[in-house]
């Protein structure tokens, strides 16, 4: 039990450390579209970048069970280093629009060996509670989202660099941290053999099936809202004239989605994963179809609105998350979870373009309703009942 005590902690710091790496490039996009003298059209294929090196990450990482057959540990340690690695060379002199994509390519292919893998370690650790140690620990990714954007919104951070180096210098710290103080868990099982078919068998699984079209849901909408907050609060800005520090702000709303996921995790011990997954996905849905109305309140209205919205639309991920887990058996943990969102962060680069694209034709405050897709998928499968 004294052992125990410190498990939670380590993977909570550590995946809070190793995921500040995720949205580092989109915090200093401006000085990188500036330095390599490209126009805005870049952001969206710098933000999707990412997911995409994160989607063929999880495949791979998925088809090869890699977190099953091999020491979850070890995984998140090398795969941290390489993410730090891929995010420093965004300030390396000779950097052109070409090695900008690659690196952020990089850091989101082995991102895949750290947030699946984290959630991995988590269930080899707790097999009762665990949607309150998911809910600790995607409330440690989604702080480590804010903190590139809460860095860049201080005074602190006056040179983009810093950013960088921070970032890449705190993921490398939190890979050994967990790599020296995290042994493989008491209910690990590892996979002893290659299966190729287990993905297809997977979805096979009704349950496992109905938690995974309800966590694709949540993930059309997760990432473009991210992505687009500070482009929003941004057009906010100069349409009702105030100054807004739009990085800070970012930050705050993101930031708030951690605790969220955190409190959502404490609910789960009383209301259940699927209630609260269900609450958070209809709560986040209305605030799409709304969104409008938003940008015509007072600023901190706006404001207030916008961080409530940042607080419903993450509350139901790490649910979602031990859904998946709690739906397959022990040695099938790893590549369920990873498989799920493999596929969840596909979706995100059809949202994220598809809101890109929508930026040109139709103005900003109209273009979040097409985010409440997602959360309307969600809570029909959620609420499905096997026939």
């Amino acid at each position: 039990m004294k052992q125990k005590l410190h498990i939670l902690p380590i993977i909570i710091l550590s995946q809070f450390a190793c995921t500040s790496t995720w949205f580092a490039g989109n915090a200093i996009i401006e000085s990188l579209t500036k330095k390599l003298d490209f126009g805005g059209e870049i952001v969206s294929y710098v933000i999707s970048s990412v997911q995409f090196g994160f989607i063929m990450g999880t495949l791979i990482f998925g088809i090869l069970m890699i977190a099953d057959r091999f020491s979850p540990s070890k995984v998140f340690m090398v795969c941290a280093c390489l993410a730090a690695l891929s995010n420093v060379s965004l300030i390396f002199p000779q950097l052109n629009v070409t090695g900008l994509l690659m690196a952020r390519f990089g850091t989101g292919f082995f991102l895949a060996g750290i947030y699946p893998v984290g959630m991995k370690i988590a269930a080899d650790y707790y097999e009762k509670g665990l949607g309150k140690a998911l809910g600790f620990l995607v409330g440690a990714l989604v702080l480590g989202t804010a903190f590139p954007f809460l860095i860049k919104g201080t005074t602190w951070a006056s040179h983009p660099d810093s950013v960088i180096k921070l970032t890449s210098g705190i993921t490398v710290l939190g890979g050994f941290l967990l790599f020296f103080l995290i042994p493989n868990g008491p209910y690990r099982v590892a996979s002893t053999s290659l299966q190729l078919n287990a993905g297809p068998k997977l979805f096979k699984n009704y349950n496992f099936k109905k938690a995974a079209f309800g966590y694709f849901g949540h993930m059309w909408e997760l990432y473009a809202f991210w992505a687009f907050t500070p482009i929003a609060i941004q057009w906010f800005a100069l349409k009702s004239g105030n100054d807004i520090s739009v990085f800070l702000w970012t930050g705050i709303v993101i930031a708030l989605g951690g605790l969220s996921c955190a409190y959502g995790g404490i609910l789960s011990q009383r209301a259940g994963s699927k209630k609260v997954a269900l609450v958070a996905l209809i709560a986040s849905g209305f605030f799409c179809f709304i969104s409008p109305l938003l940008f015509s309140l007072p600023v901190y209205f706006f404001l207030a609105g916008w961080c409530l919205w940042g607080i419903a639309v993450t509350a139901d991920s790490p649910q979602f998350s031990n859904l998946v887990a709690s739906a397959v058996s022990p040695e099938l943990k790893g590549t369920a979870l990873t498989l799920v969102n493999c596929i969840g962060y596909a979706i995100t680069i059809l949202s994220i373009q598809l809101l890109g694209s929508l930026q040109a034709i139709i103005p900003i405050d109209q273009l979040f309703i097409t985010l409440g897709i997602g959360p309307l998928i969600g809570v029909y499968y959620l609420i499905q009942k096997k026939v």
